[in-house]
């Protein structure tokens, strides 16, 4: 059974700022993992800012913000529930103000050191069957949507965990 923390003004997901703990982490993780599923795709050939879901707009990384969706739940989702129901963050770790929480020098680094550990974590993938890290199923999937646009193969195969 989960047991995330009870914060009383923890109702939905908010940003923008974020204005609860929860919220602040899961906004942090999912900027870092943009920015990883970003480097990924660069390393494949893909320009990271044309995607297919997300609009064009300028300096938003519109692929890797379409990519990362699939990996949003096991990723970070994760790690912040990891983080959360392990204790490894407290009070001391945000910074709250009239307008919304954020994590402080401390906290992030903490974060951060959680979302290393979820992306070295290996998993079998579950088209090919071998083991392999989180870090670089980002780049296989990558691949494999090169595969797709260049008719290697008929559908992108998405990941999911079974």
């Amino acid at each position: 059974m989960l047991s995330l923390p009870v914060y009383p003004e923890l109702e939905n997901r908010n940003r923008r700022p974020p204005k609860d703990p929860v919220n602040t982490v899961l906004s942090y993780l999912y900027a870092v993992l943009a920015k990883d599923m970003f480097v990924s795709l660069l390393a494949v050939g893909f320009d990271p800012y044309l995607g297919f879901y997300h609009q064009p707009r300028y300096g938003r990384p519109a692929l890797a913000l379409d990519m990362m969706e699939e990996f949003r739940p096991v990723i970070a989702d994760a790690t912040a529930i990891i983080l959360f129901n392990k204790g490894e963050l407290s009070d001391k770790d945000f910074i709250k103000t009239g307008i919304g929480v954020s994590l402080t020098s401390k906290g992030k680094k903490k974060v951060i050191s959680g979302y290393e550990k979820r992306m070295e974590t290996e998993i079998t993938h579950p088209l090919f069957g071998y083991s392999v890290s989180y870090r670089r199923i980002l780049e296989v999937q990558a691949r494999l949507l090169s595969r797709t646009i260049s008719g290697e193969i008929k559908e992108y195969p998405a990941f999911y965990r079974k």
